[in-house]
């Protein structure tokens, strides 16, 4: 029986992982108003979403997780009854995804092998799980060796952005960890940190080019010399995502690096212009 890898649009995947690694991604719902509703990635591409914003016609999307039934259907156009679903998610304590999995694999139990899996973690953090896991499958080892070091290398992965702009983060209301700032000039550059599955701020600086050494700094605090895989992503920036790149690769014992679009659910909360360090331990 074949073993599936399931992880969700609030995830960065590389482009090439999709087909190298063999990973599924469902889809979140996009809202503009209550009149206007898509799935991502089927019904709106990034850019398509981009388009939508910049018109200004239409108020300030947001987002819903998959429903446990569309997971339930999600389980069942990818895979076959008997094989096992290793569904891999973004943090339970800023989303519902992950919740809606684990009522999608009670509802199949006995037809589907549904292990969903909570990583407290987003964007390309939970994409280098996912590689792992699969690398893991591939190599023979056991689902529960396979969860099991994925619960032992959430505490290790950093993820640090920094906002271009407050403005976002002020429509959406769902970033919470920034309503602190938000009562500040709104030409601040927050810095965020998602660490134990929450996004704190710790720090805003005045200037882009501030933000982007904060950034830098934060990152070499956090793994020192320790050999780590390096992701950048960024929220149409990728001039400054490139930059910030091959500064890491300057000051981090970096084994490789890999790059993507800030997926449309942090887009929508934290705004264009959004870049970060997604450092992710060499197993």
């Amino acid at each position: 029986m074949a073993v599936r890898i399931v992880t969700d649009g609030a995830v960065d995947l590389p482009a090439a992982w999709y087909k190298e690694f063999d990973i599924h991604r469902i889809p979140i719902n996009v809202h503009f108003g209550e009149e206007k509703t898509y799935v991502q990635d089927e019904e709106l591409s990034l850019d398509e979403f981009y388009k939508l914003v910049d018109s200004k016609t239409l108020p300030h999307p947001k987002t819903s997780q998959p429903s446990p039934h569309q997971f339930v259907e999600y389980y069942k156009k990818i895979a076959q009854p008997g094989d096992t679903i290793l569904s891999i998610h973004i943090t339970s304590k800023l989303s519902g995804t992950y919740a809606s999995s684990v009522s999608a694999a009670e509802e199949l139990k006995g037809t589907y092998n549904v292990i969903p899996v909570d990583t407290l973690c987003g964007t390309m953090g939970t994409a280098f799980m996912c590689r792992s896991a699969r690398q893991m499958e591939r190599a023979g080892k056991s689902m529960e060796e396979i969860v099991k070091f994925i619960e032992g290398i959430r505490s290790q992965t950093h993820v640090i952005l920094t906002l271009d702009t407050l403005e976002y983060a002020r429509r959406s209301g769902r970033v919470g960890a920034l309503r602190s700032a938000l009562a500040s000039a709104l030409n601040l550059k927050p810095i965020a940190l998602l660490q134990d599955g929450v996004v704190d701020m710790v720090d805003r600086v005045r200037t882009r080019k501030g933000a982007i050494e904060r950034v830098l700094e934060l990152a070499k605090e956090k793994v020192g010399d320790k050999p780590v895989h390096v992701g950048v992503v960024h929220a149409r920036d990728e001039a400054t995502s490139q930059s910030l790149l091959e500064e890491a690769k300057k000051r981090l014992n970096v084994k490789e690096t890999f790059s993507s679009d800030l997926a449309i659910s942090l887009v929508i909360n934290f705004g264009p212009g959004t870049v970060g360090l997604v450092l992710y331990p060499v197993e």
